[in-house]
Parts: C-alpha cells; sequence; structure tokens
C-alpha cells in the first residue's frame, strides 16, 4: 500500500509536471494546446491532488485543489490513480461530463505524448531532437521524484535527514535546463531555473552527458574523473542527492 500512496505522489507532482515543458519543446503539442482554455483537477481520495491549466499557450502545473476547475478527475485510491497513469485504468468524471470528448480526443493526445517521450526504444534515440526532449523530462521527473521520496519514502527521509540546508542547482551546458532543489528544516523545494547561491552544484558539460548519467549508460565515477560532469560546493548534498535519486526507479520506471 504504501508502495502505491508513494507512486501516486510521484506520478502527480514528478510526472504529470511535465506537461509545462512538453508544450514548449514540442511544436506539434503547442499548437494543439493554442487555444484550450481549461482546468482539470485530479484527485485521489484521502490522498494527493494536483491540477493542470492551458490558457494563451501555456500550462501550468500546481499541486493541491484548483478553486475553479473545468474538469475534476477523482480516484478512489492511489492504486487507481497509478492505474491510469500506466494506461489500464480511467478516473470517475466528477466535473465536465460535457468535456469527455475532449479528455478522450485533445487531452490523450497530449497526454500519450508525454509517455512517447518518457519511455524511449532505441530508434527514438537516434533523433538528436528526440534526445533533447526526453533527457529534459528525465532530468526534471528526477528532481522532482527525490523530493517526494525525501519527504515520504522511509529510506530517503533517513538519508534527506544527513542533508545540510542549502541549494542543489543541476545544470546542462550550454543551454539549460537548469533544475533546483533546496533542503531546509522541514521543507524540500523544487525549482526550475537558477538560484541566487546554490549551496553546491552539479554541472553536466553537454545534453549527451545527462542523457546517458540519467539513463545508467555510463558511469558517474568515470564521468567525473574525464571532467564530463563538474560537482562544486557541500558535496555531501550531491553524494546523499545521488542516493534518493537511486531510488527513483523503483517506483518509475
Amino acid at each position: 500500500m504504501m508502495k502505491e500512496v508513494i507512486k501516486a505522489h510521484l506520478n502527480l507532482y514528478a510526472v504529470l509536471q511535465n506537461l509545462e515543458d512538453l508544450v514548449k519543446l514540442d511544436s506539434d503539442m503547442a499548437r494543439l494546446i493554442s487555444d484550450w482554455d481549461i482546468a482539470i483537477q485530479f484527485s485521489v481520495r484521502n490522498g494527493p491532488a494536483a491540477s493542470v491549466t492551458f490558457k494563451n499557450g501555456t500550462c501550468r502545473h500546481k499541486i493541491g485543489v484548483h478553486p475553479r476547475p473545468t474538469v475534476k478527475l477523482y480516484f478512489t485510491s492511489p492504486a487507481h490513480l497509478n492505474s491510469m497513469f500506466d494506461g489500464k485504468g480511467k478516473p470517475i468524471v466528477l466535473k465536465g461530463l460535457t468535456r469527455i470528448g475532449f479528455l478522450k480526443r485533445d487531452f490523450s493526445r497530449l497526454t500519450e505524448r508525454l509517455v512517447y517521450y518518457l519511455k524511449p526504444d532505441d530508434g527514438r534515440l537516434r533523433d538528436g531532437g528526440y534526445v533533447k526532449i526526453n533527457t529534459i523530462l528525465m532530468l526534471n521527473t528526477a528532481i522532482y521524484a527525490a523530493k517526494e521520496l525525501a519527504m515520504l519514502e522511509p529510506s530517503s527521509r533517513q538519508i534527506a535527514a544527513q542533508i545540510p540546508h542549502g541549494t542543489l542547482q543541476v545544470e546542462v551546458l550550454p543551454d539549460g535546463p537548469v533544475i533546483c532543489i533546496t533542503f531546509g528544516a522541514g521543507r524540500i523545494a523544487v525549482q526550475k531555473g537558477k538560484t541566487d547561491a546554490p549551496m553546491a552544484k552539479m554541472v553536466f558539460k553537454d545534453l549527451g552527458t545527462a542523457h546517458a548519467l540519467l539513463t545508467g549508460a555510463t558511469d558517474p565515477f568515470l564521468a567525473i574523473a574525464q571532467g564530463d560532469v563538474f560537482l562544486q560546493g557541500q558535496i555531501p548534498i550531491i553524494d546523499n542527492m545521488n542516493l534518493i535519486l537511486d531510488r527513483v526507479p523503483a517506483y518509475l520506471s
């Protein structure tokens, strides 16, 4: 049961947030949502909730309950939600029954595109444009997932308790992405983009290096030794963060 709860948090807070970047990075998806004006609420009984709002050609993901959603999707349990993310279950529509056609046709096209990027095959990985989007979404998913594990999963919580307070900035050269995770007293936060004074930095020399490390195709110690990955600042933040990241595949694969 606990695994289902944690996976539900990761699906709503780490996976779903990728829609924000997907509509920026994929021109077909940008055109698809260009005239959407809709807020979709996802709620699990006695569990996590999140919403995605589409307006003026943008997508905004928020944790919690939307004040005025156009559509409400309800799930009776974390397992019910997870089955939908696995492509095996369907939500209960509490509001927006007239939008069912939109959900099945247009919104499903968007979520299927997200799966397309997050679950690559060897053929797709020969396309440089695909690899770029795949890497950006995987990196963001990993950092957001690490945040949830650090707050919920017993082993990750023990690791997080050893992390000095401060911000780890993860950056891919030369043009990003950049994402930060901040550890504080009883609080862990993630933000996209640079921060003013990170306590530690993990910098990948390029997207290819980031992709190889995220997929386990290269050894991290070798990458550091060869100068493909640069570490700076409070190394205990990085070391413990990596221990948490190693636990993400147990919930998202």
